[in-house]
């Protein structure tokens, strides 16, 4: 699904955001089943540099049926996509913990 979200976007000229996608796929497929991220990521274009991320947040994390793990869950998921990030070459960039709006002004303003 990550990669035809992907070529689905392939001729948009503006900037297109992804939350989640293939990279935390195949940090999912490695951490659950041991399959070596390098080697779901091999047909893969790499993405833009930086990489926003959102740190754990608790006063604003819940869990309902989209979301069953608890924020421990979360937490390690967290370190894990971060280090994948971090193996992959990607700049991470950590989102600051604030509203909406504000989120959305940092990270174009770190797109220039």
């Amino acid at each position: 699904m990550a990669l035809q979200d992907r070529a689905d976007v392939a001729s948009d000229t503006g900037w297109v955001f992804f939350d989640r996608g293939l990279i935390d796929a195949a940090v999912a497929l490695e951490h659950a089943a041991g399959i070596d991220m390098a080697v779901t990521m091999a047909p893969a274009k790499r993405f833009h540099q930086k990489v926003f991320v959102a740190p754990p947040w608790p006063e604003i994390y819940k869990s309902d049926n989209a979301r069953r793990h608890g924020f421990d869950v979360a937490i390690e998921e967290y370190h894990r996509l971060c280090k994948a990030y971090d193996r992959l070459g990607y700049t991470i960039v950590s989102l600051p913990k604030t509203n909406v709006a504000e989120r959305t002004a940092f990270v174009l303003n770190h797109l220039g």
